[in-house]
């Protein structure tokens, strides 16, 4: 975190100064606004918490509830998730309350007595280190109290309008503000009473039943899987030993996901209901508490569980649906979308394999800085057009996943052929619902992978997976990706190479290249009297030890003068950590360099040799406006 740029500061450095919008925001929901947002979930408070970082954004979210959220349906937090935390400011906060995972056993029939139920095997949470962050259980109310603390703390002061339904919209493309919705309150005096809102965009956050999703004439297409659970969280006695380690159990009578939560006495148990019957119509989701009881004790033969309070509980089918696109402008047509769906509203799957929260949440990370570059001049709307095209596919692929995880948990014990299968599944698959497969494809936001070679650690599409660096300033020791804030700008990793190999040279020219060539992005990009920190955080890494680099002799592109005084930001510059390289880490050419190009929600945009300022200027001239068209 830096602050005291604009001089001293000694209260909360995480609530920034408010500005733009933020210094007179009314407490009444305007007739009027840049972005329109349609319910306070995941995907909602994310990306208000991104818009609110852009003071000269007007935009609300509308939650037809009256009030916060007490107690939230999903508890699985992804390590990608964490990552994405970080850049928001709250991993640390959020892990210290959280439950971790580390491991996970495996509970199936003994063998000897199959009526018993016996530990079969234990499987770490993450064995092959595919993150730095862990993988957390943590209430979802509380994953919306942060992202709204942010929000409510950023230059824009954005806050949530509780007590507004939405009903409709209507879609005008020739008008200034296209997009005339139609909201009804639902608490208070007015509580009935409808109004309008007119928005430039508008964002359907709503969840399955989405009346967003429903106006602009998308429908989610899929089927259940005639299967129910039941899921509780719960406060109970027991003498099951694994009561406070996340268990996947088997027995002769069912199945139980089991999850520790928060606080070290909470936990959620997902049990098991059996197939639902033909021409049910809905009547297993009245299955009371009572027999989910029952039934888990059943399962857990011969532990008990003797429950003394149930916070939480509800009953679903497990049900696999998506939408052919995420916006309401028809395929093959080529007008700018205005209207966009998230999370629930575009994808639904079970619950098990806790992804609904983690994916929804980088829906709207996703669609959030787009969303900002096109409002405040930095790119055409063209860019609005790759939302549905990128996280169409991601949802697509979570679908096929979920249908595999969910049908292996359903399984009866002696349908398996190996009774290590699920417990292989799970180790097989963890990169998936750690939320690290992603990969975007080729696109104007996507390079093509001519030089992926120099930097084989840092796919193209996917993730900027962070490493251990040290900072020449002071010789700390910190990881990378840890001080990518989620800001909306673009980042420029430069990794020269060695010096003994004319590392230093090379860097030299890239440098002063961007920073004073008419076509470098730096230039081209940013408006005449900006900062062009505001726009690209640009930083180089060092191969050589921190105490081998001359401060003084770094080129001043990665030592930019920020704030009223003009100061010196020194936490642009590292060097290898001595015994973790990044540049073995991720195979970066230690005797080539190269340049990474991420993307402001931390997707790798290309790799390329720090002697190709053509590819990176036409990069970045597909993906921004020039400054002159600002």
């Amino acid at each position: 975190m830096q602050f005291h740029h604009h001089g001293y500061v000694s209260g909360d450095p995480r609530i920034a100064p408010a500005a733009g919008v933020g210094l007179n925001r009314p407490s009444e929901l305007p007739g009027q606004v840049d972005v329109l947002i349609v319910g306070s979930g995941p995907a909602g408070m994310i990306l208000a918490a991104q818009l609110a970082q852009f003071p000269d954004i007007d935009a609300r979210i509308v939650e037809r509830r009256p009030e916060r959220l007490a107690i939230g349906q999903a508890d699985g937090i992804q390590a990608r998730s964490v990552e994405t935390f970080q850049a928001f400011g709250f991993a640390d906060r959020i892990t210290a309350e959280a439950y971790q995972i580390s491991e996970m056993a495996f509970w199936s029939p003994d063998p000897t007595d199959p009526s018993r139920i016996h530990r079969s095997a234990r499987a770490v949470d993450d064995a092959t280190g595919v993150s730095e962050f862990p993988h957390l259980i943590v209430n979802q109310a509380r994953v919306l109290d942060y992202f709204a603390e942010v929000a409510r703390n950023a230059p824009a002061r954005m806050g949530i309008d509780y007590g507004f339904e939405f009903v409709t919209l209507v879609v005008d493309d020739e008008a200034e503000y296209p997009v005339l919705v139609t909201l009804r309150e639902t608490a208070g005096e007015r509580a009935g009473q409808t109004r309008q809102v007119r928005a430039k965009y508008v964002v359907g956050c709503d969840g399955a039943r989405s009346g967003v999703r429903e106006a602009i004439g998308r429908k989610l297409v899929g089927a259940s899987a005639a299967h129910a659970w039941a899921v509780m969280d719960t406060l109970a006695v027991t003498d099951f030993p694994d009561i406070r380690t996340k268990c996947a159990i088997q027995s002769q009578s069912g199945s139980i996901l089991h999850i520790p939560r928060e606080g070290g006495h909470l936990f959620r148990m997902y049990v098991d209901l059996g197939e639902v019957a033909a021409g049910d119509n809905g009547a297993v989701r009245t299955t009371t508490v009572e027999t989910a009881i029952e039934k888990a004790n059943a399962i857990l033969h011969p532990y008990t569980l003797d429950v003394k309070d149930v916070a939480w509980y509800s009953v679903y089918e497990v049900g696999h649906r998506l939408t052919d696109k995420f916006d309401e402008v028809p395929e093959g047509d080529d007008r700018s979308p205005h209207v966009f769906i998230t999370g629930d509203a575009c994808h639904t799957h079970s619950a098990k394999a806790g992804q609904g929260m983690n994916v929804s949440m980088q829906d709207g990370f996703n669609l959030g800085w787009k969303l900002a570059h096109v409002l405040t001049g930095l790119a055409s709307e063209e860019l609005l057009k790759t939302y549905s095209g990128e996280r169409q596919v991601i949802a697509k692929n979570l679908i096929d996943f979920d249908k595999e995880w969910s049908t292996l948990m359903a399984k009866k014990p002696e349908e398996f052929e190996n009774p290590e299968e699920l417990a292989e599944f799970y180790v097989r698959t963890i990169e998936f619902p750690a939320g690290f497969m992603t990969q975007y494809e080729p696109s104007m936001l996507i390079g093509d992978s001519a030089h992926q070679g120099l930097a084989e650690g840092f796919p193209l599409g996917k993730r900027f997976k962070s490493a251990p660096v040290v900072r020449v300033a002071d010789g700390n020791p910190l990881h990378l990706g840890h001080h990518a804030q989620a800001d909306g700008r673009w980042r420029l990793y430069a990794f020269p190479a060695a010096q003994a190999d004319g590392g230093r040279e090379a860097l030299a020219a890239w440098a002063e290249w961007l920073e004073r060539a008419p076509e470098s992005p730096l230039v081209r990009h940013v408006a005449p009297g900006a900062e062009f920190d505001g726009v690209f955080d640009v930083k180089v890494v060092y191969p050589e030890a921190h105490v081998d680099v001359d401060i003084t002799a770094v080129p001043t592109v990665f030592l930019p003068r920020t704030g009223p005084f003009g100061l010196i930001d020194y936490e642009k510059v590292y060097a290898a950590a001595p015994e973790r390289s990044i540049f073995a880490e991720r195979g970066i050419s230690a005797s080539e360099g190269c340049v990474v190009v991420v993307r402001p929600d931390q997707y790798v945009a290309h790799v390329l040799p720090l002697s190709a300022r053509g590819e990176l200027s036409g990069f970045f001239s597909g993906a921004m406006l020039p400054a002159s068209t600002q």
